[in-house]
């Protein structure tokens, strides 16, 4: 039986990852007002869409998002500071030991890594996992679908979500070719910034000496930060051809949707 805090504002959310689908989450609860809320990331953030992700933290110690501000903290009283002074709390925590020593009344494994990195129902009242890689019911409570498409936020109380497709939701008629990606393992290097307007053929970067160019034209929406060590395949940015430029700064309709499905899961449990 779970126990209700005394109020849905003094609870504790904890989550794995910093990158854009935690960001998101993270913003909605804070503007629902849970505000005590800690992300968990790794030296190196591999995020994308860096203008809309609390990792970027890491890197440079503080990150606002849509007038939302993390701040990056190295212990369990840092968190609480952040948590007093109105802000999220960030910290480089690849072990997940703040789990233990915070003890969350809810945690999300928002790492989207397709796969269950080690997640388990007995680490939080509330334990709920986004996307392919966990079975509702046995290594999660609930299951939040990041798929596009028709069950787009659907919570899943029982069973696994849907299979990783492993082609990118379509944007403007564009899916595969809007996503860059690494054509080997080795460091990248940005020659471009988010936010600058692409052709097709432009060059983006570099891992190593191998190219990475644009396949379409448009906007770059994300783009991992340069210097980063990187592994063949691996996401390195996308491009986004309908030309806004506010797109970059802004939360996207994916990570809202997933945001509010957290926000009811949530609900589901505490709000009684």
């Amino acid at each position: 039986m779970l126990v209700k805090p005394p109020r849905l504002t003094e609870l504790v959310v904890g989550l794995k990852g910093a990158g854009e689908m935690a960001s998101g989450i993270a913003w909605r609860l804070y503007q629902a007002n849970i505000r005590k809320i800690f992300l968990l990331e790794i030296p190196e953030p591999l995020a994308v869409r860096r203008e809309v992700c609390f990792s970027e933290a890491v890197p440079h110690g503080e990150k606002t998002v849509e007038g939302v501000h993390a701040v990056r903290v190295v212990e369990r009283e840092g968190i609480r500071e952040a948590w007093e002074q109105g802000q999220l709390a960030v910290v480089v925590d690849p072990e997940w030991t703040m789990i233990e020593e915070v003890g969350p009344d809810v945690l999300v494994d928002a790492i989207l890594a397709k796969r269950n990195l080690g997640t388990a129902r007995g680490d939080a009242p509330l334990v709920i996992g986004l996307g392919p890689g966990f079975t509702a019911g046995r290594d999660v409570h609930m299951i939040v679908e990041t798929n596009r498409g028709h069950n787009l936020g659907r919570i899943i109380l029982e069973g696994p979500a849907e299979a990783n497709t492993g082609v990118p939701g379509a944007i403007a008629g564009y899916a595969g070719e809007r996503v860059f990606r690494a054509p080997s393992s080795g460091r990248f290097t940005t020659l471009a910034a988010i936010g600058d307007e692409i052709l097709k053929g432009d060059l983006i970067g570099l891992v190593n000496e191998h190219e990475v160019r644009a396949e379409i034209d448009g906007i770059v929406r994300g783009l991992i930060a340069s210097g980063c060590r990187v592994k063949e395949g691996l996401k390195l940015g996308d491009i986004d051809p309908r030309g806004d430029v506010s797109y970059c700064t802004t939360i996207s309709e994916k990570s809202r949707a997933i945001g509010g499905a957290v926000l009811e899961a949530i609900l589901r449990v505490f709000n009684k």
